[in-house]
């Protein structure tokens, strides 16, 4: 909502939301799931989108990590800011998509250890490449 808010203030007319979050594309489309709290702020929003060129489309994480790490990023600060730099996570990510490179998330559970031992890192990179 902030982020259109923006664009509104800042005369943006053509706009694409990717947004990873299926919530938010169905808002698009029925403000019935938009809390009441904030459903008039939400329905200003979609008037701006209706006299705008906007499209809005579901993404999965793994096809924008720099938007994900974005994300995770604003989830750790405690009130709103602007980065003028990326940070070196966000750098990395975004060098590897501009060179097409793949990205992958991977999910492990070894019980009672903190992280896996060396032997298991080497032969999951040696199984991957």
């Amino acid at each position: 909502m902030r982020t259109l808010e923006l664009a509104k203030q800042r005369n943006y007319t053509h706009i694409w939301l990717e947004t990873d979050s299926r919530i938010v594309v169905l808002a698009f489309k029925s403000t019935d799931i938009v809390p009441w709290q904030i459903r008039n702020r939400w329905i200003n929003c979609l008037n701006y989108t209706d006299s705008i060129s906007f499209i809005v489309s579901h993404i999965y994480r793994e096809e924008n990590v720099c938007a994900d790490r974005l994300a995770n990023i604003g989830l750790s600060l405690a009130s709103f800011q602007y980065f003028y730099t990326l940070s070196r996570e966000v750098r990395e990510a975004y060098v590897q998509n501009r060179l097409g490179l793949p990205s992958y998330r991977f999910s492990f559970v070894w019980e009672g250890l903190a992280w896996p031992p060396l032997s298991v890192c080497t032969n999951l990179l040696f199984n991957i490449f």
